[in-house]
C-alpha cells in the first residue's frame, strides 16, 4: 500500500472498470465489474493519530448491537480503502481513494434476511467510515462519522455486521463526505437477492449488468491528493509534539463542547478568512470507472439476444443528476431505491439522481447496435470533447451479419 512517501505514485494496474454482466443466480460475491474480485490486498502501515477518545495505530473495532460469531451465521466479506492510480480510459489517469484498489469498489450479492460482516482496513492517510445505502440495520452499523461511529482512522480495522435487507439494489459508500471522497468514486454494489422478487416473476430475464454513473473533477483530485499529503505531515508533527488535540480536527462530544471552544478563541474552519469555496467541475464522466470508448468492447457494454429480457440496475454514484436513454426501445422501470414499484412504468429514458438506484428491463425486440447514454449531453463529453463520458452500447448478440458495424469515433 502506499506510504507517505509514494502516496500518489500508481499502487498497482487499475482494474478495468467495464460493465458487469452475470447469470442473476450464481454471481460470487463480492464481484468486481466484468473481473474476477482481487485474491488478497497486503496491509499498509498508514499514519499513527491518536485524538482523545481515539484508538492507536492497528487497533479492531467491533461495536456493539449485532449478534457475535458463534450466534448467527455470517457471510464474511474484506474490504480495504487504497489509494490507485486510476485510467478512466486510455491517455487519462488519476490518484484516487479506491475499494480494493478497484473503481467502483466490489460488487456484493447476498441472499435477503443474510448475516453479514464486513471487515474494512483503512490503508489511507485519511479517515473514512462506510455507509451501507438504502439498507435497514442496526444504526452503529450505518456509518455515519460522529452520529454512529467514530471515523476509522489510518491502520485501523472496523467491523461492519448487519442483516441484510429489504431486498433490492442497494449500495455502499463512503460516509466521510469530503468531495475528495465523492471525486474518488469509493462506492460500490451491495445486491440483496430475494426468492419471492416480483420483479422476475413478471419478467422472466436471464441476464442482468449493474451500472454505476459517476464523474470526475480529475484537476480537483489531483490538486487535493497533494493537499491532503501535506495536511497529513502537518498532523503528523504535531502528534510527535504531543499537541493532537480534538480541536484539530473539530471533534466535539457535547454541542456545548462546541459553544466552549468557540468562547475561548477557538475558530472553525468555516469562519476564517483564508477559507475557499470548494469548486467542484468535472471534465469526465464514467460508467463503472470508464469513460467512453473505454465503455465499450469484449467485456464493456450491453449484450442482449432476440426475445431476451435483461435486467439493469442504475446506481448513481455522483452528485450530478443523469437521464439515461436507450435507443429504439421502450423498456420498463421496475424499481427505484431498490423497492419495486406497484406497477412497471414504460420508458425510453430515465432520471437517475445523487443517492437514487433504478432499475429497468429491456426486452430484446429491436436487433441491431444501439446507444445507451446519458442525455444531458455535457455529460457525454471527453473534457469537452464530444462523443465521450457516459455512453455505452446495447448490442444484439444474434444479429447475423450486420448491414452496418459500429467503429469507433473520439472527436465529433
Amino acid at each position: 500500500m502506499p506510504s507517505r512517501r509514494n502516496f500518489l505514485k500508481t499502487a498497482g494496474a487499475a482494474v478495468a472498470g467495464g460493465i458487469a454482466a452475470s447469470a442473476a443466480r450464481a454471481a460470487p460475491a463480492p464481484e468486481a465489474y466484468g473481473v474476477s474480485p482481487p485474491h488478497g490486498y497486503s496491509m499498509g502501515a498508514g499514519s499513527m493519530m491518536h485524538i482523545e477518545g481515539h484508538s492507536m495505530l492497528g487497533a479492531r473495532t467491533e461495536p456493539r448491537g449485532a449478534p457475535a460469531d458463534d450466534e448467527v451465521e455470517y457471510r464474511e466479506f474484506d474490504l480495504s480503502f487504497e489509494v490507485i492510480n486510476h485510467e478512466l480510459l486510455p491517455g487519462v489517469s488519476f490518484p484516487c481513494f479506491a475499494f480494493n484498489g478497484q473503481v467502483p469498489g466490489p460488487l456484493f450479492r447476498v441472499q435477503e434476511n443474510d448475516w453479514v460482516k464486513v471487515n474494512v482496513h483503512n490503508n489511507t492517510e485519511e479517515m473514512h467510515t462506510i455507509h451501507w445505502h438504502g439498507v435497514d440495520l442496526i444504526y452503529t452499523m450505518d456509518g455515519v462519522p460522529m452520529v454512529n461511529q467514530d471515523p476509522i482512522h489510518p491502520g485501523e480495522v472496523f467491523v461492519y455486521r448487519f442483516q441484510a435487507r429489504p431486498q433490492g439494489t442497494r449500495f455502499y459508500h463512503c460516509h466521510w463526505s469530503t468531495p475528495l471522497h465523492a471525486m474518488s468514486a469509493l462506492h460500490g454494489a451491495f445486491i440483496i437477492d430475494s426468492p419471492n422478487d416480483p420483479i422476475r416473476k413478471m419478467f422472466p430475464y436471464t441476464r442482468e449488468y449493474v451500472l454505476a454513473l459517476e464523474a470526475f473533477d480529475i484537476q480537483f483530485t489531483r490538486k487535493h491528493m497533494n493537499e491532503l499529503l501535506k495536511g497529513m505531515k502537518r498532523v503528523n508533527k504535531l502528534m510527535a509534539d504531543q499537541k493532537l488535540t480534538p480541536l484539530t480536527h473539530g471533534f466535539f462530544k457535547r454541542y456545548e463542547d462546541f459553544l466552549d471552544a468557540m468562547k475561548t478563541g477557538w475558530r472553525p474552519p468555516y469562519t476564517r478568512g483564508n477559507a475557499e469555496r470548494t469548486k467542484i467541475d468535472p471534465t469526465f464522466f464514467a460508467i463503472n470507472g470508464k469513460s467512453f470508448p473505454a465503455t465499450i468492447g469484449e467485456q464493456g457494454h450491453l449484450k442482449i439476444r432476440q426475445g431476451e429480457y435483461i435486467r439493469i440496475r442504475l446506481i448513481s454514484g455522483s452528485w450530478f443528476d443523469h437521464h439515461m436513454h436507450l435507443h429504439g426501445h421502450q423498456f420498463w422501470k421496475v424499481a427505484e431505491d431498490g423497492n419495486p414499484l406497484p406497477q412497471p412504468i414504460r420508458l425510453n429514458t430515465v432520471p437517475v439522481t445523487p443517492g437514487k438506484t433504478v432499475d429497468i428491463i429491456v426486452r430484446g425486440d429491436n436487433p441491431g447496435f444501439w446507444d445507451f447514454h446519458d442525455h444531458k449531453e455535457l455529460h457525454t463529453m471527453n473534457n469537452g470533447i464530444y462523443p465521450g463520458g457516459m455512453i455505452t452500447m446495447l448490442e444484439y448478440e444474434d444479429l447475423g451479419t450486420p448491414p452496418y458495424v459500429p467503429s469507433i469515433s473520439i472527436n465529433q
